[in-house]
């Protein structure tokens, strides 16, 4: 009797530590870090004060101690029932408090880039 009942405890304790997904059940897609959007990326410009880019991109994930010209952007998407996985990163480098320059994954629209091209001839005339 006893090594039955222990039997039955030991299946059931396996049980519950296995990874085994019930069919129709939802899982919640996790989202953690900074939100990168396009529009995002495309109001950033170089020159920008540090407090600008924390307005549009918010408060950064990392804030290196060590390097405190740079902040870092990161964004990850975790979606389980269409196993996506999104991933986004931006890093901004700033000289003198101001924006130097800023590289990601996510490329700046055409609108975006003739803006900055424009304002570079327009500055230089």
């Amino acid at each position: 009797m006893y090594r039955q009942l222990a039997t039955a405890c030991l299946l059931v304790s396996l049980a519950a530590c296995s990874s085994l997904e019930f069919p129709g059940v939802y899982r919640l897609p996790i989202d953690q870090g900074n939100i990168i959007t396009q529009e995002m990326v495309d109001q950033l410009k170089i020159g920008m004060t540090r407090s600008q880019v924390e307005y549009v991109m918010g408060t950064p994930l990392v804030r290196d101690t060590f390097s405190p010209n740079r902040w870092d952007y990161i964004y990850t998407l975790n979606d389980p029932n269409n196993e996506k996985k999104e991933h986004h990163q931006l890093t901004v480098i700033f000289k003198d408090d101001l924006l130097s320059e800023f590289t990601t994954d996510i490329k700046p629209s055409a609108a975006a880039t003739t803006d900055v091209e424009t304002e570079i001839t327009s500055d230089s005339e």
